[in-house]
């Protein structure tokens, strides 16, 4: 794993030696050029990258605090792209709300070193408040609007260390149901083929996901793909310790159906309770037909389920 101080040695000065992308190309574009480190220490916690805190004085003098997370190989790279792409399209829309993204890149004096770089925000990790933050939630979906005007997303996402499917999908069936296939297919790949999978398989794609999620495109009804966070359990969520606002971080975005954010919630371990849902949809009404929303939820949950269950797998599985 690397440490602050492998990194400093390795990047000398100035911190960074070259960025894939920027938010906006003339915001800060002597970051990478004219920035000298004033101090780094590890911060946070992460399974699978090296995450840390860099206060930095810009080129112009003035002093800025950055969070850094780097991740190794081709698959840390494509991770790392997938996070700025998801953050920064949430910041775009609920700006006080997440990390300021700046750039995803890749170490030109370390091989296969990727890093994902963004604004420092010192968060108290405590459940935001419910008002508060279901209101920004449903701000984001409610707000956001596919580019495509379809389910999916334009790059790749990791939940965890896991892709997604992001492949864009005109349907909400339909990308549903390549997405529960995509994440069986991790589950598959861990644990091996079993028949027991294969027969709940076939009742889960044949009869459970059109029974539950084609109403929602029938009889003149239609979904709207809205940008989810991906991965939004509590402990992605906190408190800006300064403004209390509520805090979202750790983002594997796609366009989905709004609710679909809400079967993360459902494990009675994710502390987001039966408040924190009814506040939700006092800003965002259950979808039509209502008397099929516990199904739709018990579904999503079902998908995030069957991830979460491959994180307790060794890294070095597909």
């Amino acid at each position: 794993m690397l440490t602050p101080l492998s990194l400093l040695v390795s990047i000398k000065n100035p911190l960074l030696e070259r960025f894939d992308k920027y938010p906006d190309d003339d915001e800060m574009p002597e970051l990478p050029h004219g920035a000298k480190i004033v101090s780094t220490e590890n911060h946070g916690f992460s399974f699978r990258a090296t995450t840390m805190r860099i206060d930095v004085e810009l080129a112009n003098g003035s002093p800025q605090t950055l969070f850094m997370k780097v991740l190794l190989e081709e698959r840390g790279r494509a991770m790392v792209q997938g996070e700025f792409e998801s953050m920064a399209a949430i910041y775009n829309l609920i700006p006080d709300s997440v990390p300021k993204p700046i750039g995803w890149g890749t170490y030109e004096t370390i091989p296969d070193t990727h890093f994902f770089l963004c604004g420092f925000k010192d968060i108290d990790q405590e459940l935001p408040d419910m008002r508060q933050f279901t209101r920004c939630l449903a701000a984001l979906h409610q707000n956001s609007k596919s580019p495509t005007g379809k389910f999916g997303f334009y790059v790749p996402t990791y939940n965890g260390n896991l892709s997604q499917h992001t492949e864009w999908s005109d349907s909400w069936e339909t990308f549903f149901a390549k997405s529960m296939r995509h994440a069986l297919a991790h589950e598959i790949s861990a644990k091996g083929p079993s028949e027991e999978i294969e027969v709940l398989s076939t009742a889960i794609f044949d009869e459970v996901i059109p029974r539950l999620l084609r109403p929602l495109e029938s009889e003149g009804r239609s979904v709207k793909p809205c940008l989810m966070h991906g991965d939004l359990w509590y402990g992605n969520t906190g408190k800006n310790a300064i403004t209390k606002d509520p805090i979202m971080f750790d983002a594997c975005s796609f366009y989905a159906h709004n609710e679909y954010e809400l079967g993360q919630w459902a494990p009675v371990c994710n502390r987001f309770g039966f408040e924190y849902v009814e506040g939700y949809h006092s800003h965002f009404p259950i979808s039509s037909p209502v008397e099929d929303y516990q199904g739709r939820i018990d579904l999503y949950k079902l998908c995030v389920y069957t991830m979460s269950s491959r994180f307790r797998m060794p890294d070095n599985l597909p």
